[in-house]
C-alpha cells in the first residue's frame, strides 16, 4: 500500500481536451507533487477515429496545462498500468462525471487493480458546470459551427475552428 503517492497519471484521449478535463488535471495538480498526463493513441476510438492526431492532442494539453509547472504531457499506446510502471507514477486520477462514467471507470480501474494491485485509482468528481460536457459533444457543436467558448481552453477553440474551416 502506497502511504503519500506523489505523481499522479491522469490518463485519456483529450479529444480534445475540455474544461472540465482542465478542471481535473488542475484540482489533481493541487493533491498531488506531480502530475503526468498520459494521452492515449487510441487510433480506433469507438470505431470512429480521432480528430486531432497524437502530436496536435499533446500539444494542445501542453499549452492548457502550461500554467501548471508540475504538470507533464506525454503520448503513450500501451496498457496504463505499463505506461505508469514506466513513468514511476503512484495513482490513477480519473474525473467523473455522471452514473455512465462511473461504471466504465469502475470497469476499468477493477482491471487495472487485476493487473497491478499497488497501482490505485482515485476518482474526482466533476464540478457540476462541467457534468454535461464531453469531448464529442464539443466536436459536435463545433462541426456545425457553434460557439465552444468555455467549453475548452482557448487554444482548443481556435484549433476547433481551423480543424473544422479545413474540412
Amino acid at each position: 500500500m502506497i502511504a503519500h503517492p506523489t505523481r499522479a497519471l491522469v490518463p485519456g484521449t483529450f479529444d480534445p481536451i475540455t474544461s472540465g478535463h482542465l478542471d481535473v488535471i488542475e484540482r489533481t495538480a493541487q493533491l498531488f507533487d506531480e502530475v503526468i498526463v498520459g494521452v492515449a493513441e487510441s487510433r480506433n476510438k469507438r470505431n470512429v477515429g480521432t480528430l486531432f492526431d497524437l502530436g496536435e492532442r499533446v500539444a494542445l494539453i501542453e499549452e492548457a496545462t502550461a500554467h501548471l509547472p508540475h504538470v507533464k504531457v506525454k503520448p503513450f499506446s500501451n496498457l496504463i498500468v505499463d505506461f505508469a510502471r514506466e513513468n514511476d507514477a503512484d495513482v490513477c486520477v480519473k474525473g467523473l462525471r455522471a452514473l455512465t462514467d462511473f461504471e466504465a471507470e469502475f470497469q476499468m480501474a477493477a482491471l487495472n487493480f487485476r493487473l497491478d494491485p499497488e497501482f490505485e485509482t482515485v476518482f474526482i468528481m466533476s464540478q457540476p458546470e462541467h457534468m454535461y460536457l464531453s469531448s464529442s459533444i464539443v466536436k459536435e457543436i463545433a462541426s456545425m459551427g457553434g460557439s465552444v467558448k468555455g467549453l475548452v481552453p482557448p487554444c482548443v477553440e481556435q484549433a476547433l475552428i481551423d480543424k473544422y474551416a479545413a474540412r
